[in-house]
C-alpha cells in the first residue's frame, strides 16, 4: 500500500469501493453520533414541551417519564455548586470530545471501539448543548423500585453508557470483533 500524507499508511483511511479516500480511522461512525444527538435533542424537546418541572407520567410500574433539570454532572454531582460547574463541565465535555475525535481518527479496524466512541461523543455533545444553551441538562427517564428512584437521566446519558459498554466488550473480546483482512 502507498503512504497517505504525514507518514500514516493507507490502512488507517476508510476506503470506498472505488478505493477513494473517505475518512481517516473510524470517523465513519460519526453518522451514529449525529443520529444519537438528534434523538437525544428531539426527546428532550418533546418532554420540555409536554411536562412541567418534576411532573411525572407513569409508563410502567417501575418507570416514569418526568422533567428534571440537572446543573451538575452524573447523579447531580456538584449541582448545587453555585454556577461555576456549568463552565467547568462545558470545558470537560469540549476536551473529551476533541480527544474522542482524535482517537476515532487513529483507530484502524476497531469497529466496536469506533461505535462506542461515537456514542460517547454523542452523549457528551448532547448534554453539552443543553448546558451551553439552557444552563442545565434536561433529564426525563425515571426508573424506580420499592420507593427508591435511580437519578433521572436522558438519551445522551444512555448513549454514553452503551458506548462505554461497547468499549469494555471490545476489551473483553480482545479485539476479536475487529474486521478481518
Amino acid at each position: 500500500m502507498h503512504d497517505v500524507g504525514g507518514g500514516r499508511d493507507a490502512d488507517n483511511v476508510s476506503m470506498t469501493k472505488s478505493g477513494a479516500r473517505w475518512l481517516p480511522g473510524q470517523l465513519g461512525w460519526l453518522w451514529l453520533t449525529a443520529l444519537a444527538i438528534a434523538l437525544d435533542q428531539i426527546t428532550k424537546h418533546m418532554v420540555v414541551a409536554r411536562f412541567d418541572l418534576f411532573e411525572r407520567l407513569e409508563v410502567l410500574p417501575f418507570f416514569n417519564l418526568t422533567l428534571a433539570y440537572n446543573t451538575g454532572a452524573a447523579f447531580s454531582f456538584l449541582a448545587e455548586a453555585g454556577g461555576w460547574q456549568r463552565w467547568f463541565f462545558t470545558l470537560v465535555a469540549l476536551g473529551a470530545s476533541a480527544l474522542i475525535l482524535v482517537w476515532l481518527a487513529r483507530l484502524r479496524d476497531e469497529r466496536l471501539q469506533g461505535a462506542g466512541l461515537a456514542l460517547i461523543l454523542a452523549g457528551a455533545l448532547g448534554n453539552l448543548y443543553d448546558r451551553i444553551v439552557l444552563g442545565h441538562v434536561v433529564d426525563f427517564l425515571d426508573f424506580h423500585w420499592a420507593g427508591w428512584h435511580f437519578p433521572a437521566f436522558n438519551l445522551a446519558d444512555t448513549a454514553i453508557t452503551i458506548g462505554a459498554g461497547l468499549i469494555i466488550l471490545d476489551m473483553i473480546l480482545g479485539g476479536r470483533g475487529r474486521h478481518e483482512r
